[in-house]
């Protein structure tokens, strides 16, 4: 969560907060959380000082009534950090990094959480030091004179600050002239930078933070997490994306030295100033960058950084494939103990030692990974992703693991409640590379985090990893929805490869996959009681055959290749908490084996699947498999000798050689395009005898190579000669393209540019035609279309989706319009005739299915057929709310955005700018209160609140205007404050 947020409101007008990071202040043997603030103040004389503000806090600073100013240090002259370690301390990776601040009158000691948002910081930071150009001012600091006390009179030389705040650094000496920290931590590290110029070490400063020196920020499709930072835990979590990479000056082998922790590192690179691409990856805001575990350093099993390296230039690809080829010729098979583990606490925060769960076996496993579904079921954790339960759960993990061996934590990733920890033996922690973290949200509207699941990749020693922890779908019934939610996760989890060259990877690209979770798979077609009475008899094979994730196993619905263990122990779900007692509730759930672990790849062996009934915390019981896994490890001198083999062979290659390629397909056509509905046409590329790397490049005058509607998977990549790859033309219409395919601005139609390196262009033609829908189609010319939109001829759609939303006053020229979009009317009616009492309305999702039935009859004006499908009230609800979110003017226009979030605490102010609204916008946002009241009215039955319906229809009617998307929290709970005054007052 970016806290830098809350830290902003409590700043004056023309001071910035660059960036925040959580750290923990450490004072002797005392440890205080501290919340890290750089402050950039422009000056009305021109120019900018920097001051680092020192926070303390309440859990997550989401507003700044969380955080209270605690000391101020000016970013003067004398400013210097360098980061520091205790004699004795072992070098681990994951762990958080340590630095000292001095100026002349001061000295802190700080650790940071290791990962990309500390490296950020410390760059940051970097940039904000004074120079010792000595044309340049010295910094004055006089904008600091506001948080002084206001008992005595400013002085530059001696700073009274407000109670409670310390102020020091360079020539202004905190108020109370305490040195804090006293003398440097013994073994201090290498110097970060100072006040009066940037060390040029970009290397160590990437090191220092725990990220990659190659590696960027993330950006594109599936953004879909955020990076938090834990109060003093030390631990990351993953925003979703692709990272951008930049290849890495260096030289070849030859240059490789030991750097003292068993690591190598690029020797030729150090003392060189920081790459364009570096700075350049500095300006990225914040949620676009990654958390990387590798620093600069690199080991010799990690081929991608060696391979990014100029002297291969295009190369790499190639090297890299005969590398893979060639694997056997220089490595071999080595058994490392994996412990698999999850969980559904239910809420609850840890209340007994988890060790009978995670340090059951004798022998200490090499790798744990241990996953939590429901860690905290309140609305601040499904709304605003802040829960202080991670840390709770991470700590009583990292307490609980086996007393035979010390661990590194290498990753944290966490969805609302459903959380992934990896952890390795310290030993092995040189050996992990190429970790990355990715989230899939499969809740409400497809992306909500209720639902869904987090997954970590990495590479260990020369086998890859994926572990993906998966809370899907409740309830007996929805199997489908469950089945929906599996295949969502393996499309849309994509991992962004080190060679930007290459496609993402996904869950199945690696060589080794472990799957817990949470799967909510049930015992169906036997009554409870049979269900019990089976279990009592332990016959767990007969019950077994009733499993419906047995079932749509065999039927290859889901976890096609995946195997897993035999069940030798009873249901893990559901129990009375506290006990080992079966659900006495009025519900009294079925026993059903909900919490599951899966794997595929080869040489896994596994050695244990049991749950735990020693731990009560839960309605859920924890599981637990351990696994021997066979990890290719790197004979070094062979793996030398075969790098070398296949570079000389390349060499020999004439350079002159123009690739040439052939393509099955040319001509591509889409017919009858649905909005929301994905639509896939392949063609193959057929390499000739010369290796080639080919990419979609973007035509002159435009930004990208295609429009937004498509897409080409992969979008580039490289063939070794006669082999052939299958490209795959992906289009989708959504919110953000339909209205212009709708209005007839836009058509499917583009032509794309195959680009060749060393060889010709290759264009390929796309065509088809949109069907218009009422999605993406704004609210007055909903209303002017009496008619099916699906019946009107397209020129009338075009004239009607083309006109301003002033039209509405001049509808004398037109035919009587509607007072509100009968689409509307139809799925609220439905709701309100069939739902009004179903329990988690609008919280569930619905089936993509569902979804495109009611979608059609909506278009086609087929009320009656809505009420005679088979449909659930959630897809029906999932249904409105895409329907609100596509709008291209939301129900409360863009130009009166500002003014609702201005008066969201005053309802009189608030009916005030309601009745400005357009009539048409005006008459939908008084008819969708009325309904959602009905709702509230029933709230015994569907469980709703006030603050529920707020959350969620805050965002769809309020939306931000374009550009204007700094403070984000605040403007969401803003909107949803706003909405919460109707639905508690009748209009």
């Amino acid at each position: 969560m970016d806290q830098s947020v809350a830290i902003q409101e409590t700043l004056a007008e023309g001071e910035y907060c660059i960036i925040a990071v959580q750290g923990v202040l450490c004072e002797g043997d005392s440890r205080q959380s501290r919340l890290l603030g750089l402050i950039r103040c422009r000056l009305e004389r021109g120019g900018q000082e920097h001051a680092l503000f020192l926070y303390t806090h309440r859990r997550m600073a989401i507003t700044g009534d969380d955080i209270a100013l605690d000391q101020i240090v000016p970013v003067s002259r004398d400013f210097t950090l360098e980061e520091v370690s205790p004699d004795g301390e072992l070098y681990i990776l994951g762990s958080d990094v340590t630095v000292q601040l001095d100026t002349a009158e001061l000295s802190l000691i700080f650790q940071l959480p290791f990962g990309s948002h500390t490296r950020m910081f410390l760059q940051e930071l970097s940039r904000a030091c004074p120079g010792f150009d000595p044309a340049t001012p010295d910094p004055e600091f006089q904008w600091l004179s506001r948080y002084r006390c206001t008992q005595r009179e400013p002085s530059l030389r001696s700073w009274n600050a407000a109670p409670g705040t310390r102020i020091g650094g360079g020539r202004y000496p905190s108020w109370d002239g305490l040195r804090i920290g006293g003398a440097s931590a013994a073994g201090a590290g290498s110097l970060l930078f100072r006040g009066g110029a940037l060390e040029q070490d970009s290397r160590r400063l990437e090191e220092v933070a725990g990220g990659d020196g190659t590696l960027g920020g993330r950006c594109g499709r599936g953004c879909e997490g955020r990076d938090e930072e834990l109060e003093g835990a030390g631990t990351e979590m993953s925003a979703a994306g692709c990272p951008g990479r930049d290849s890495a000056g260096g030289s070849y082998l030859d240059d490789l030295r030991p750097n003292g922790k068993g690591l190598f590192v690029d020797q030729s690179s150090r003392g060189q100033d920081k790459p364009d691409s570096l700075l350049t990856r500095q300006n990225k805001s914040k949620s676009e960058i990654t958390d990387m575990v590798r620093s600069s350093t690199i080991t010799v099993s990690d081929k991608a950084h060696i391979l990014t390296m100029k002297k291969f230039g295009l190369r790499n690809t190639l090297v890299k494939s005969h590398l893979v080829q060639k694997e056997e010729d220089y490595t071999y098979i080595q058994n490392f103990r994996f412990f698999v583990g999850t969980y559904n606490v239910n809420g609850q925060s840890p209340k007994e030692c988890l060790q009978p769960w995670l340090s059951h076996c004798v022998q200490a496993p090499d790798v744990y990974c241990v996953g939590f579904q429901e860690l905290d079921l309140s609305k601040e954790a499904f709304f605003f992703h802040d829960t202080p339960k991670e840390e709770e759960w991470f700590k009583a993990v990292s307490e609980s693991l086996h007393p035979g061996a010390k661990y590194a934590k290498v990753k944290l990733i966490r969805l609302v409640g459903i959380m992934l920890l990896l952890y390795v033996k310290e030993e092995h922690a040189a050996h992990i590379s190429q970790v990355e973290a990715e989230t899939v949200g499969t809740g409400i509207m497809g992306r909500m985090g209720n639902k869904g699941g987090v997954a970590i990749r990495f590479q260990f020693h020369n086998t890859s990893v994926c572990v993906v922890n998966s809370h899907l779908a409740a309830h007996t019934e929805e199997y489908e929805r469950r089945n929906q939610d599996y295949k969502d996760i393996c499309s849309r989890m994509q991992f962004c490869q080190l060679d930007p060259s290459l496609a993402p990877l996904t869950i199945s690209k690696h060589d080794v996959i472990l799957w817990l979770g949470d799967l909510n798979y049930r015992i169906e077609e036997l009554d409870v009681e049979k269900v019990k009475k089976l279990i009592e008899e332990k016959d767990f094979q007969t019950l077994y055959a009733y499993d419906q994730l047995k079932t749509q196993v065999a039927a290859k619905a889901v976890f096609e290749g995946f195997t897993e263990g035999k069940l030798t122990f009873q249901p893990t779900y559901k129990y009375d908490t506290g006990s080992d007692e079966w659900d006495t509730s009025e519900k009294c759930r079925a026993p059903a084996w909900c919490d599951r672990i899966l794997w595929k790849g080869k040489n896994i062996t596994q050695l244990s699947y049991q749950s735990h009934m020693a731990l009560k915390t839960s309605d859920h019981k924890p599981v637990s498999s351990v696994f021997d896994i066979g990890v290719r490890i790197i004979k070094e001198d062979l793996y030398r000798k075969t790098l070398e083999k296949i570079v000389r062979s390349l060499d020999k290659m004439e350079n002159a050689n123009i690739p040439s390629v052939s393509l099955s397909k040319r001509e591509f056509c889409f017919q009858n395009v649905k909005y929301m509905q994905l639509r896939i046409e392949s063609f193959t590329i057929q390499n000739g005898q010369v290796p080639c790397q080919f990419e979609f490049i973007n035509k002159p005058d435009e930004k990208s190579y295609c429009k937004q509607w498509l897409s080409a998977n992969p979008s580039k990549g490289f063939l070794l000669p006669d082999s052939a790859i299958e490209i795959e033309l992906e289009l989708f219409v959504n919110k953000t393209t339909a209205t212009k395919l709708n209005s007839g601005e836009d058509k499917i139609e583009d032509i794309l540019v195959l680009h060749l390196e060393r060889g010709k262009d290759y264009f390929l033609s796309v065509s088809g035609n949109y069907l218009p829908s009422c999605f993406g189609t704004p609210i007055h010319t909903l209303c002017y279309m009496r008619e099916p939109i699906s019946d009107l001829p397209l020129e009338t759609v075009k004239e009607l989706t083309g006109m301003p939303l002033c039209t509405e006053d001049e509808g004398s020229r037109l035919e009587r319009p509607l007072e509100i979009p009968k689409e509307l009317w139809i799925m609220v009616d439905y709701l309100y005739r069939n739902a009004i009492q179903q329990e988690d309305l609008f919280q569930q999702p619905g089936l993509r299915s569902e979804f495109e039935r009611i979608r059609d009859c909506l278009d086609s004006g087929m009320i009656d057929t809505l009420n005679t499908l088979s449909i659930s009230n959630h897809s029906v609800a999932e249904a409105l709310l895409l329907f609100l979110e596509s709008l291209p003017e939301p129900v409360i226009c863009y130009s009166a955005y500002h003014n609702c979030l201005d008066c969201s605490g005053n309802y009189t102010a608030s009916k005030q700018v309601i009745s400005t609204l357009p009539t048409f916008h005006k008459n939908v946002f008084h008819y969708l209160m009325a309904f959602l009241q009905e709702l509230l009215k029933n709230s015994a039955e569907n469980h709703l609140d006030e603050n529920i319906l707020a959350t969620i229809f805050g965002s769809l009617l309020l939306r931000n205007p374009a550009g204007h998307q700094k403070l984000e929290i605040v403007e969401k709970k803003k909107a949803q404050e706003f909405v919460h005054r109707f639905l508690g007052n009748s209009p």
